[in-house]
């Protein structure tokens, strides 16, 4: 039985390690990365993973240590599990509709990176001109939003007067 024990409170130990180790490897992608959505991958993934495994670990060898199930790590287990994922989707898809930076291989500066070849090789000039040529875009998209809501905006006020308008000569009459 004591070996049993043993047993147990190593694969707990394990757990714990593990988890610890994607926790490690999750700040190193968060720190690594280079925009909003790798960053979100890293932080999601591997944190959630993590946070599983040393909660299990956790649960693990108390149960069997001292007997004691707790419910409490079972519920932030589920809960940890089922928000995080989402919660970061509406963060990435937050930052994607706003027109947050997204990270290219083709955008990578030929010094920046040994696995490039020769044909994805961009110059300053050309990155520069991608960058001017998407922030065109976001912003053609942007004020043509902008600009269809105040026309919206516009024709309700007309509505607005056009009913008060008549409003006044219904009971002037």
């Amino acid at each position: 039985m004591v070996q049993i024990n043993e047993i147990i409170e190593l694969i707990a130990a394990l757990l714990i390690f593990l988890g610890s180790i994607i926790a490690v490897i999750s700040a190193i992608g968060i720190v690594k990365f280079q925009d909003v959505f790798l960053r979100s991958h890293a932080s999601t993934k591997s944190s959630t993973l993590s946070v599983l495994l040393t909660l299990v670990g956790v649960l693990i060898y108390f149960t069997n240590q001292q007997s004691f199930f707790s419910v409490r790590l079972l519920l932030s287990i589920v809960f940890i599990n089922l928000t995080s994922p989402v919660g970061m989707h509406l963060v990435a898809r937050a930052a994607y509709r706003t027109g947050a930076y997204m990270y290219r291989k083709d955008d990578a500066p030929k010094r920046s990176s040994i696995l490039l070849s020769s044909k994805e090789y961009n110059s300053t000039e050309e990155l520069k001109n991608r960058a001017r040529i998407r922030e065109e875009r976001r912003e053609k998209i942007y004020y043509d939003v902008q600009k269809q809501r105040q026309k919206e905006k516009e024709k309700q006020q007309e509505e607005n007067i056009e009913s008060l308008s008549e409003a006044r000569k219904e009971t002037r009459d």
